[in-house]
């Protein structure tokens, strides 16, 4: 029995962990120190377990075999033994300590975001995720990018179906990257298996994370918390970049965010024709409001209003823009007021109020949105 054990440690310990780690059945090395420590520390104990349970059973076997009542086998009587109740004490308790203390201290580095070199606020959103650059005045929603066809099996899926966004999250390699995770509405879960990142984002609470990338290249995850019935629809995306390059978009986005905003304040003294706006509505009505209202706008009895006919839609537009710009507290409606400019909030408004039958004839211009904002910042001060 003693060269069947050695054996089959031998077998295990010389599989090619490569091979395990390519696998689907198994969890991926990953490009961090934390998730190539979270592997090797499960596939030591998943080592042991197996090692266990084969000397388990052989000796049960060998016994079974060996001491059976057609030989004449009679039973030892060893109850009560102080010896053999120490030793099978003493041999799991040996083995837990031998998994506890490599489990303990990968667990202390998971949770040791200290000396940071770059902090990113990270808020989920039904059914999105809000990143926030800290102190560099960068910030954007990213949402799922598969085309409805797809989602509606009018089309092949691509390999990332429902795993792409229209604006990943950029992270520099070999810098520490610590997160700050919170949610407006809902219980989320930021989740990125290449880095062995998984943390909830709570509403009113921040919880803490950190990662380090090694190398670059596109990672991709998802929400892992039932966050609504559009759960399956909220892909993280991360694009990890060489710190030179990294730089270099911090720039862009930085120029970028600079332009979006000088457009909107050219947009104020202009007059948008309704096409031009209906046009432009309805493509931010089907990327942010669809989910909800349902492209025909008759949203979901009982869950999500319907718009078609609809009291605040048919109704004074200041009304309207005020629930669209803050959203509606208590409820799923969500402030749209930095997720669009204020171009695409005076089109989906307009877009609304002369969709599916409303034909209010209105028309909502990006003046009258940054009014609006005007005078709610006037009152709360």
């Amino acid at each position: 029995m003693g060269k069947l054990s050695s054996t089959l440690w031998l077998i295990l310990l010389m599989l090619p962990q490569q091979l395990l780690a390519n696998s689907q059945f198994n969890m991926r090395e990953g490009v961090t120190d934390i998730s190539n420590n979270v592997y090797q520390l499960h596939m030591t104990i998943f080592i042991i377990c197996c090692v266990i349970g084969v000397i388990v059973f052989a000796v049960m076997f060998w016994a079974l075999i060996h001491h059976r009542k057609s030989k004449g086998a009679v039973p030892a009587q060893f109850h009560e033994s102080t010896k053999v109740e120490i030793l099978w004490t003493a041999i799991p308790f040996v083995i837990l300590i031998a998994m506890a203390v490599p489990a303990t201290k990968t667990l202390i580095a998971m949770e040791d975001a200290s000396k940071a070199d770059i902090t990113i606020k990270v808020t989920g959103s039904q059914w999105k995720w809000h990143y926030e650059y800290m102190g560099e005045d960068v910030d954007f929603y990213s949402i799922l990018s598969t085309p409805s066809d797809q989602i509606a099996n009018q089309a092949e899926k691509t390999d990332t179906y429902l795993l792409e966004v229209d604006k990943p999250l950029v992270l520099p390699i070999n810098k520490k990257i610590r997160f700050l995770m919170t949610s407006d509405d809902v219980i989320h879960s930021w989740w990125v298996p290449d880095f062995a990142v998984k943390k909830d984002a709570n509403p009113g609470f921040i919880n803490e994370t950190w990662t380090r990338i090694n190398e670059e290249g596109i990672y991709r995850g998802q929400c892992a918390e039932l966050c609504g019935k559009d759960h399956g629809f909220m892909p993280v995306v991360v694009e990890a970049k060489s710190e030179q390059d990294f730089v270099a978009w911090l720039a862009n986005a930085k120029q970028a965010k600079q332009q979006a905003a000088a457009a909107d304040a050219a947009l104020l003294d202009q007059t948008l024709p309704k096409e031009e706006l209906m046009v432009l509505g309805e493509q931010v009505y089907m990327a942010s409001c669809a989910a909800c209202h349902q492209p025909t706008g008759m949203g979901l009895p009982g869950v999500f209003p319907a718009l078609k006919g609809s009291p605040i839609v048919l109704g004074d537009i200041k009304d309207h823009i005020d629930i669209v710009v803050q959203g509606s507290p208590g409820t799923a409606m969500q402030a749209f007021v930095k997720q669009l400019s204020i171009k695409q909030l005076a089109a989906v408004i307009t877009y609304k109020r002369n969709a599916w039958g409303n034909n209010t004839g209105e028309v909502v211009q990006p003046s009258d949105i940054q009014a609006w904002i005007d005078e709610t910042a006037e009152a709360k001060q």
